[in-house]
């Protein structure tokens, strides 16, 4: 499918208690370049790490996703007192950093300051809208469809989780014991939904009832869950694997189950019939401020939804054009649809076997990963693998699961082998570049790596960064080496048009009335996407209404970026240095990102001369 499937920012979305960080305009003061900096601020980093790791005990899955294994026999507590309980605390940490002065601190720790302050006060504006309901920044009132919830989090989980040691797997009985509490939890948000009317389309909807079909099965055939107790490690002794067996097993099935089970039926029996048949998340009770915040919290920029919209119109044609000129090329004489339907159909794009398929995977890997050096000054240490989706994934996208924060786990593409007929061969290398190298495994291990930012700086994640990087990370294929068949060059256009085609689509549906149908024709229409994809993606759209907007604006920032930079340096401009000048603070907004580029740029040109940071807005 999509070769930009969010893993990293849609699962810490979807994750209990975890909230991505999330932009706004940010003021983080002005210093001349070459002038003296303060110290950085030890109490303040200090509180940034008080904060990390509270946030670690609030919330165990991010523990473990970070590599941090105190946390990992625990769940997220998701009742009304532990809820009650976050927002308090984001009241008194506001409180605690705004006592900060920001005149005495040097520019890492005011950006520090403000990327949190940021979070907590859009969550604050989230909250006075909308009372009691548990937002978390992305559709936080959606904690159950086809592509988030416990039938697709826990599972990730697991394949995060280390099973090393008899310790392992004690902890790990303690988190099942702890999961029927939690669905619970779900169930009682899902019914809140329910009262105050915040309920998804019925149309995406329809998917999720047979997500959880693995998680139901009393025989445990196909149950992921169980999956880590079939091999363990030697080194535990014999009797204490079969009582450690035994003991998953009978919990899975006495508790566990049962309790998947019941969700099950509840989505089914109650909340799917409760859905609403409106698509535009405006149609909410408050729908049209909450939809501001998301194209605020997706773009990090102070974009309307009109402007989005008429930036998208603008790519589309661009890109088409280029599109319709490649098809030329090729020498196909008809039109791009028809060009669409003879590629589709050509047996030679697809495999019959997985396995041809990973090997191709890794073969790219193998030549990228041969001429990085040429486009980065400095590279990250973290390795990445490639392996399958599981089964129980379904047709979703590919996707990068990143490592640990520790450098103890490494990061992984995923690729789709269950879906073989969909899964073209000239689709490889743009996915690839995206969800591993140089996109999303490169920018997030560098990050992991880059040293004196606090810790939640290190895994922060902004979509028009982390997504627009690894857009911007696709356009880079034929300096490394891609692209060489135009069919692959004609797959980069494509996707490319995809993003373009989110800023029409999501915006049209969310404040332009535009229908499903309508939004699934333009898709079809202009990127060649077979009609289940098509669906796949305004679905997305619709139950994660803005996300899909930060992949175009963040790379077009980019390149605009890159090209002031070209034109002020000339000679002096340096690709790979640029391009570490891009990721060496870490996912930081669009308005950061600028100011430090332009921060870069003025040292790299005339390191004495004074300049602006365009971050200060």
């Amino acid at each position: 499918m999509s070769p930009d499937h969010s893993s990293i920012e849609e699962l810490r979305n979807r994750l209990p208690g975890v909230r991505a960080l999330v932009g706004v305009v940010l003021l983080v003061g002005v210093t001349a370049i070459g002038a003296a900096e303060p110290a950085p601020n030890a109490r303040l980093a200090a509180y940034f790490e008080r904060e990390y790791q509270y946030q670690l005990r609030e919330s165990p899955e991010m523990a473990t996703f970070d590599g941090v294994a105190e946390y990992n026999d625990r769940l997220s507590d998701l009742s009304p007192a532990a809820i009650a309980r976050h927002k308090a605390h984001a009241r008194d940490v506001i409180a605690a950093l705004v006592g900060f002065d920001v005149r005495t601190l040097n520019r890492q720790d005011r950006i520090s300051r403000e990327l949190m302050l940021a979070d907590l006060w859009l969550d604050q504006e989230v909250n006075a809208l909308y009372g009691s309901l548990p937002f978390d920044g992305l559709g936080g009132w959606l904690f159950v469809s086809p592509r988030g919830g416990p039938q697709q989090s826990f599972a990730s989980l697991v394949k995060a989780t280390p099973f090393t040691s008899a310790r392992d797997y004690e902890n790990y009985l303690s988190r099942l014991a702890a999961l029927p509490t939690q669905l619970d939890q779900v169930i009682a948000l899902m019914r809140e939904g329910m009262r105050s009317r915040w309920m998804p389309p019925r149309a995406i909807m329809d998917r999720v009832v047979a997500q959880f079909d693995d998680f139901t099965r009393s025989d445990l055939a196909g149950n992921l869950l169980v999956r880590p107790f079939a091999n363990m490690p030697s080194a535990i002794p014999e009797a204490d694997r079969a009582r450690l067996e035994e003991s998953g097993r009978r919990i899975l099935t006495a508790t566990v189950v049962p309790a998947f089970a019941k969700l099950q039926r509840f989505i089914a029996d109650e909340y799917l019939p409760a859905c609403t048949d409106a698509l535009s998340v405006a149609s909410l009770p408050g729908g049209d401020a909450y939809y501001a915040i998301a194209v605020k919290r997706a773009t990090t920029t102070r974009m309307t939804p009109r402007q989005v919209n008429e930036l998208g119109l603008r790519e589309v044609a661009r890109i088409g054009a280029q599109m319709d000129r490649l098809i030329g090329d090729i020498g196909f004489t008809g039109k791009r649809g028809a060009f669409f339907d003879a590629i589709r159909k050509d047996p030679k794009f697809y495999y019959t076997e997985p396995d041809e398929m990973l090997r191709d995977y890794r073969d790219i890997a193998k030549r990228v990963d041969a001429e990085l050096p040429k486009l980065f000054a400095e590279l990250p240490r973290l390795p990445y693998g490639i392996r399958a989706m599981e089964a129980y994934e379904g047709d979703n996208a590919e996707h990068y699961t990143p490592g640990a924060l520790d450098g103890s786990r490494a990061g992984f593409f995923e690729a789709n082998i269950l879906s073989l007929k969909t899964r073209p061969k000239y689709d490889m290398e743009n996915t690839f570049l995206h969800e591993a190298v140089p996109g999303h495994h490169l920018q997030g291990a560098r990050a992991l790596e880059l040293k004196g930012l606090p810790r939640f700086r290190q895994n922060g994640w902004y979509v028009a960064y982390g997504e627009g990087w690894a857009l911007y990370a696709e356009s880079l294929g034929p300096a490394l080496g891609m692209y060489k068949d135009p069919y692959s060059r004609f797959s980069a256009l494509s996707w490319e048009m995809v993003r373009a085609c989110r800023l029409v689509i999501d915006t049209g549906l969310h404040a332009f009335g535009w229908t499903r149908a309508q939004s699934i024709a333009y898709m079809m229409e202009n990127t060649g996407l077979q009609e289940a994809f098509a669906t796949a993606e305004v679905d997305r759209y619709i139950a994660i209404p803005g996300q899909a907007l930060g992949y175009k604006i963040g790379e077009l920032k980019i390149k605009e970026l890159r090209d002031r930079a070209q034109q002020a340096l000339g000679a002096r401009f340096d690709l790979r240095r640029f391009h570490n000048a891009i990721l060496d603070d870490g996912a930081v907004p669009m308005t950061v990102l600028e100011g430090n580029i332009d921060r870069w740029i003025a040292s790299q040109n005339q390191p004495a001369t004074k300049a602006v940071d365009r971050s200060v807005r």
